[in-house]
């Protein structure tokens, strides 16, 4: 019985190196019910007077506490021979162990146990005896198939309470087989977010972040800035936004924002393109809201209205001082935009044509008109206009456009207009 001793002395050891040291857990099956059948080889004690042989086995019945722990309620029993006497010795008992599994790979799982139970025995020199007993041992489970069917082998010390000389060595091979619908282990999720890892675009979330169903963090607003970093969570649909989620800075509110702003004082309203520039969309260098003849044919000269240029640019509004050649403040305006059409369209010249009514002797009024030509001329020029694109000619009263026998139409007959010379 050398065997039996050394064993006995080994078997806590070995189940302790396996309780603590162990590093992979099993995939038990938790709220699992399994049964457990086994035969086993019994290594008798000394002091039974039975012979060592097969001639036991125990059938458990258990329950996964977790994905490695699980209670099983044992019933075992064995018919030893008498090695004095020849007759059967009984040995029954019940008892309840914790089991502890360690998972090595997808098939195997050793494991450890500890328990105590209730035995009676009939030994050969004393009399029936009923004891209380300690359990341990260790064993290996081999999974089977898909449905959690293992097969089972153990080696397993049972010492009756206050008789050491009572301590059976049972090795057990049989089986587990679970009971009911397998439930099956949860996919693999490394970063607990939910979403199992084959799944998971975002496989590094952060702990407790809320994600979608592709793993990744939620952005509520749509702006391209996850909620966890959004400072600004109810930004509007189609927003540009800043690192923070925050709206870009959008001065004239032309949907375009500041940094990428070329045009950054656009009047509120108009349209505009991806610079934040308004359009113009006849492409005649005259923006929309300004285009007061918005399909002009491509290429044509046109005023700072966006109208073509032909023969002549009108000053409607020019007025002067009563008999002077003064320009009067009201003029200004009209003066300044043909200014500014004249500086952009370079290729044309003028003459600074000027006209009176029919008042007063034609003498005074040709020289009149000449010198009020000449101040238009003049004021032109101060606008940026380059004197060699302009001559000036007064032409008094000999060229009307209304009736001088009546009020409106020697109003209208004093004016001074552009004449065309020359478009290149």
């Amino acid at each position: 019985m050398q065997f039996h001793k050394s064993a006995t002395r080994m078997l806590p050891a070995a189940l302790a190196s396996v309780l603590c040291c162990g590093s992979a857990l099993a995939d038990h099956g938790e709220g699992e019910w399994y049964l457990s059948p086994m035969v086993s080889f019994v290594d008798d004690a000394t002091d039974r007077g039975a012979d060592d042989q097969f001639a036991g086995g125990q059938l458990g019945f258990g329950y996964g506490i977790s994905d490695v722990w699980a209670i099983e309620f044992n019933a075992w029993a064995a018919n030893l021979d008498d090695r004095y006497l020849g007759n059967d010795q009984q040995i029954r008992g019940l008892g309840i162990d914790w089991l502890r599994e360690f998972k090595i790979n997808d098939t195997f799982a050793p494991y450890g146990l500890f328990g105590v139970g209730y035995q009676s025995s009939e030994p050969a020199i004393t009399a029936d005896r009923e004891d209380f007993v300690g359990t341990l041992g260790i064993g290996l489970m081999t999974t089977v198939n898909d449905d959690g069917v293992a097969f089972r082998t153990e080696a397993r010390l049972r010492a009756a309470l206050g008789s050491p000389n009572l301590n059976d060595m049972y090795y057990s091979a049989g089986l587990r087989v679970p009971l009911g619908e397998r439930t099956p282990p949860p996919p693999p999720d490394a970063d607990g977010d939910g979403v199992s890892d084959s799944n998971d675009r975002c496989p590094n979330t952060p702990a407790g972040t809320r994600v979608g169903p592709d793993g990744c963090e939620v952005d509520s607003d749509k702006d391209g800035v996850v909620d966890s970093k959004d400072q600004c969570p109810n930004t509007p649909r189609g927003a540009e936004v800043d690192a923070n989620g925050c709206k870009l800075k959008d001065s004239d509110g032309d949907g375009v924002p500041d940094k990428r702003d070329a045009c950054p004082k656009t009047p509120a309203g108009a349209r505009v393109d991806s610079k934040g520039c308004e359009i113009d969309s006849d492409k005649d260098g005259v923006v929309n809201s300004k285009d007061r003849c918005p399909n002009t044919k491509a290429g044509v000269a046109v005023d700072v209205y966006g109208c073509e240029i032909k023969d002549r640019i009108e000053l409607p509004g020019v007025q002067f001082e009563l008999n002077s050649a003064r320009l009067v403040r009201e003029s200004t305006r009209v003066l300044d935009d043909a200014a500014e059409t004249l500086k952009r369209n370079p290729d044309i010249n003028v003459q600074v044509a000027g006209h009176t009514d029919s008042s007063g002797a034609a003498s005074y009024n040709l020289s009149l008109s000449q010198k009020r030509a000449d101040a238009v001329a003049a004021y032109l020029q101060s606008k940026g206009v380059a004197a060699a694109r302009m001559t000036t000619k007064g032409y008094g009263e000999t060229e009307p456009t209304a009736d001088n026998t009546t009020k409106e139409g020697r109003a209208q007959n004093r004016r001074v207009t552009l004449r065309v010379v020359n478009v290149d």
